[in-house]
Formats: structure tokens, C-alpha cells, sequence
């Protein structure tokens, strides 16, 4: 049977990247069995140190205490934790910690610093890890790794992964409209709008997805090679003559998907999902169309991605992948119909 003993002051450490439901469920644990609650969460530094793409200590720790508002039954304060152990080995007041699986060795190291100190040891709770819908473990990786969202979710169902999707035309519009940042660059010299989007690219950043054959070129007559491009040989639906194609050979992995205008497949899904996994340069060449790939790339893609695509004679559309971006391309496509 679980305890319903109250602590007084119980101890929670971590990074708290991108507050999940795991997260909630790990507070709600600690929060229900303590008068007092101290969350230390881990410095900027520290956090680099896992990922560039965890979010700010400031934006962690207000997700936080923004949690924490209107609890009146528990106190909670947050603090920086700056090393691995914090003030736990020698808090004097503290009576419990919080553990998962994995960082219950850790706790239990620090229980035997405090018996050096002259300190009880704490009171060790801890709290099994939350599945998604998939069946993975809901964590702040798998959410950065492009894989979930913050409860569970895919960013595209299996049944959407599986099954070829037709855009409603009433979609037109909105995916005329582009989708990120222009640099602006005329038509007859695409290498200034593309020198001006390199330059802009957000730091940190991921891998650089490139989306059309023009946009591809660009970039390589420009000595760079994308991490993945998508192709399909044609420009304004019109196919490129043969001294405007894209050299495949600068790139070293060759996929191919089918995907027909105005629509996504389940080959296409299944290429960029195996591009994005791939550790060298990737051409993923489209038998159709790859004009809405772009969705498909932020819904699968890590948080950071770079996804560059043309925008007819205006320049060079630059969109960053993150939380943002990957709720509206789900919900753009939970609005194609299933053919």
C-alpha cells in the first residue's frame, strides 16, 4: 500500500525541459505527500551540456511556477541546481526525495553523504515513468527528438502515417501563405535570398532540410550540401532541363518515395522518416510532388530542425521546427481527407 504520510519538506531535482505529463505526474507525487516542496532545477549550463535545444532555465522555471500557482496545499519554491546533488546531502530540514527508476541509485548515494554528515537519510519516493500512445516513455528527450508531444501524442497518428491523405481545397490558401521567415531575392539570382537565409539561421540550430529541386541547386552551387533535400525535378510544376537538375551525386544515402500532387503518402511519410534518421547527407528524390513535405518534416523532425523551401519570385522561406510549428502542421493535416 502506498504511504499517506505527509513530509515536511520534500526535495525534487531535474531539468524540467519542455514540462510533460511524466513531469506532472512526478510533482503531483511529491506535492501530495509533503507540507513544503523545493524543486531545483538544473543551470543553463548544465542543461547544454544534455541538449542546445533545452529550453531557457528562465522558461523552465516559470512553466514551473506556473504549475505551481494556486496550490495551496503544498509551499513550493524553485531554485537553480548548479551540480549533480544540489543541497540534498546536507539539507537539514529535508525528509524525502523524489526518484525515478533511473535516479534512484543517485538518491541513495546522497542518503549515504547525509549519514556521513550526521543527517537521516531521506525518504526516497519514487515514481514510475508514463508510456505515450506509441509505448515509448514520455520524456523530455523523446519530446526534443521530434517523436511525441508534451502528453503522449504523435505528431502524426499511425492510422496518418499509414494512409494517403488528399488536401482539402479549402486548405489552398492557407498553404499558399508561407510558412516561416522570407528572405527576400529576385528570381533570376536565387543565391542572395539563400546567402541571406544562412546567414539568419536561428543558433542553435539543427539538421538544414532543403524542400525542391531550385532551392537544392541553390545551395549546392553555393559549395554547401543540406543534411536532406527533397527533390521531384521539376519547378513550377514544369520539369527542369538537364544543366538546371540537381547533382545527386554530392549526396551520400538515395531514397525515393511516390507522392502525387496535392497529396501525402505513406511512402513519402516513410522516406522522411527514414531520412531524418539517417547520419549522412540524404537526397530524397519524389516521383510527383514534394511541395507539402514540409509538413510531414516538422511534424516527425527533432525540435531545431531547418527547413528552407522557395517561394516563387520572392525569395527563400526559412522555418524552424519547434512545438509551435509542429501544432499546426498537425493540425493542418488532421484536416487532409483519407482517400
Amino acid at each position: 500500500m502506498p504511504s499517506t504520510r505527509r513530509f515536511r519538506c520534500c526535495l525534487v531535482g531535474g531539468t524540467f525541459d519542455r514540462l510533460h505529463a511524466g513531469h506532472h505526474l512526478l510533482l503531483n507525487a511529491a506535492s501530495k505527500n509533503s507540507e513544503k516542496m523545493e524543486i531545483h532545477i538544473t543551470s543553463d549550463e548544465m542543461a547544454d551540456s544534455k541538449s542546445h535545444f533545452v529550453q531557457s532555465f528562465e522558461d523552465r522555471r516559470n512553466e514551473l511556477l506556473n504549475w505551481a500557482d494556486g496550490r495551496s496545499d503544498c509551499k513550493i519554491t524553485v531554485h537553480q541546481l548548479n551540480d549533480n546533488y544540489g543541497p540534498a546531502p546536507k539539507h537539514a530540514t529535508a525528509d524525502a526525495i523524489v526518484a525515478t527508476p533511473e535516479t534512484r541509485n543517485m538518491c541513495q548515494s546522497i542518503n549515504e553523504q547525509r549519514i556521513d554528515h550526521g543527517l537521516p537519510a531521506l525518504h526516497i519516493i519514487e515514481v514510475t515513468h508514463l508510456e505515450g500512445i506509441e509505448g515509448a516513455i514520455i520524456s523530455s528527450s523523446s519530446i526534443r527528438n521530434g517523436h511525441m508531444d508534451q502528453q503522449g501524442h504523435p505528431w502524426m497518428t499511425f492510422e496518418q502515417r499509414q494512409s494517403t491523405l488528399k488536401m482539402a481545397s479549402a486548405l489552398d490558401n492557407e498553404l499558399k501563405t508561407p510558412m516561416g521567415i522570407l528572405f527576400e531575392g529576385p528570381e533570376n539570382d536565387p543565391e542572395i535570398g539563400m546567402a541571406a537565409a544562412l546567414d539568419g539561421l536561428p543558433t542553435p540550430h539543427g539538421a538544414i532540410i532543403t524542400v525542391g529541386d531550385v532551392t537544392t541547386k541553390t545551395m549546392l552551387d553555393m559549395g554547401l550540401t543540406p543534411d536532406i533535400a527533397l527533390i521531384d525535378g521539376q519547378t513550377k510544376r514544369t520539369e527542369l532541363e538537364d544543366e538546371l537538375k540537381v547533382e545527386t551525386s554530392r549526396f551520400q544515402v538515395h531514397l525515393h518515395a511516390v507522392n502525387p500532387p496535392g497529396i501525402l503518402t505513406p511512402s513519402l511519410n516513410k522516406a522522411v522518416a527514414e531520412a531524418l534518421r539517417a547520419e549522412q547527407s540524404v537526397v530524397l528524390e519524389v516521383d510527383g510532388e514534394e511541395d507539402l513535405a514540409p509538413l510531414v518534416i516538422h511534424c516527425l523532425a527533432p525540435i531545431g530542425t531547418v527547413v528552407m523551401y522557395g517561394q516563387p519570385k520572392t525569395g527563400v522561406v526559412v522555418q524552424y521546427t519547434s512545438i509551435e510549428v509542429k501544432t499546426r502542421c498537425r493540425d493542418l493535416i488532421s484536416l487532409f481527407e483519407v482517400e
